[in-house]
């Protein structure tokens, strides 16, 4: 009986100081990494279908990891290659477009999130046959729209 207790009471203590770190909060980079993925893909998720770009730049301001914004454009990326709606690929570009503008997304971090799509574009094509064709088209609004640079619009694969 009182190894239950004690059990129960640092069960409780646990939660509760999981609890405190939600109340007055974790620094963004002492979150785990798969933490942080899977609140960016909620944010993009919540984006495509509210369509509200300044609560996706809240919730990613929010999310206090400047140095990890290389993975939101990875998934954004990845989720419109495996969505294959057209109008996801014109909403991700205005995403992509207003953080490029308001700096929360660096040249950097566009170029680590793009490239890193690149490399696993065979893998991403194993899933998703019409990837390559919808990379190339997402490819060319960033650049027409001034997202990304010439050397990663080159770099794309099949150019």
């Amino acid at each position: 009986r009182a190894a239950l207790d004690r059990a129960a009471v640092l069960l409780r203590v646990k939660r509760e100081v999981n609890r405190l770190d939600n109340v007055w909060g974790v620094g963004g980079g002492q979150r785990p990494v798969k933490h942080l993925v899977k609140e960016m893909n909620l944010l993009l998720r919540e984006y495509l279908l509210s369509g509200e770009v300044s609560e996706a730049e809240h919730c990613l301001r929010e999310l206090e990891v400047p140095h990890f914004h290389h993975e939101l454009v990875y998934e954004a990326v990845v989720m419109v290659l495996e969505g294959s709606r057209e109008e996801s690929v014109a909403m991700m570009v205005t995403l992509l477009k207003v953080l490029w503008e308001t700096g929360l997304v660096t040249l950097d971090q566009m170029n680590r999130g793009f490239q890193r799509v690149y490399e696993e574009l065979g893998d991403i094509s194993l899933d998703v046959p019409l990837a390559q064709g919808l990379l190339e088209r997402l490819v060319e609004l960033c650049f027409d729209r001034g997202i990304i640079t010439q050397a990663l619009w080159e770099a794309c694969p099949g150019r």
